[in-house]
């Protein structure tokens, strides 16, 4: 299995039958993963983000929250649980892993990355901060999406805040 051929389906299946506090409309649950995993894609086109890596951390990085509200190491656990699965449910280069891990546990605390796929990772979550009221200044890699290509939601938080 290679990083090209990863089963995402399957994978999220996976992780959404893990235990969870997860309830229907979680702000940080699947409905917020599935979103950051597509504005991730949009911006990807646009960055040159690895899309691999981009799709696995919308997964990845808050699946293993333990509430909704201040916990501080939801994306270290989500970073532990990408890699337990690694080499079982999906496979990923050491490169690209070590760079799912970090944008998995920095993503709530740091703002800016050089680095177009963890940039883009940490700029699919902002995109959707309007969901709990907060709007986010530092998204990183915006300038050029066409705003037709964003959710209403996302289109407001980055070109009418």
């Amino acid at each position: 299995m290679s990083d090209l051929s990863i089963d995402y389906d399957s994978l999220w299946q996976m992780v959404l039958a893990l235990p969870s506090h997860r309830f229907p409309g979680s702000v940080h649950g699947p409905d917020h993963w599935r979103r950051v995993e597509r504005n991730g894609l949009i911006l990807a086109s646009q960055s040159g983000a690895y899309i691999a890596v981009v799709r696995l951390f919308a997964l990845f990085h808050d699946s293993r929250r333990e509430n909704e509200n201040h916990d501080p190491d939801h994306g270290r656990r989500g970073a532990a649980l990408a890699r337990a699965l690694r080499g079982k449910a999906f496979e990923l280069s050491d490169e690209w892993m070590a760079k799912l891990e970090y944008a998995c546990v920095w993503h709530t605390d740091l703002h800016h990355h050089e680095d177009a796929t963890i940039a883009t990772c940490w700029d699919a979550d902002r995109l959707d901060l309007g969901r709990v009221g907060m709007l986010d200044r530092a998204v990183t890699k915006i300038g050029a999406i066409d705003r037709r290509s964003l959710s209403p939601m996302a289109t407001s938080c980055v070109f009418e805040g």
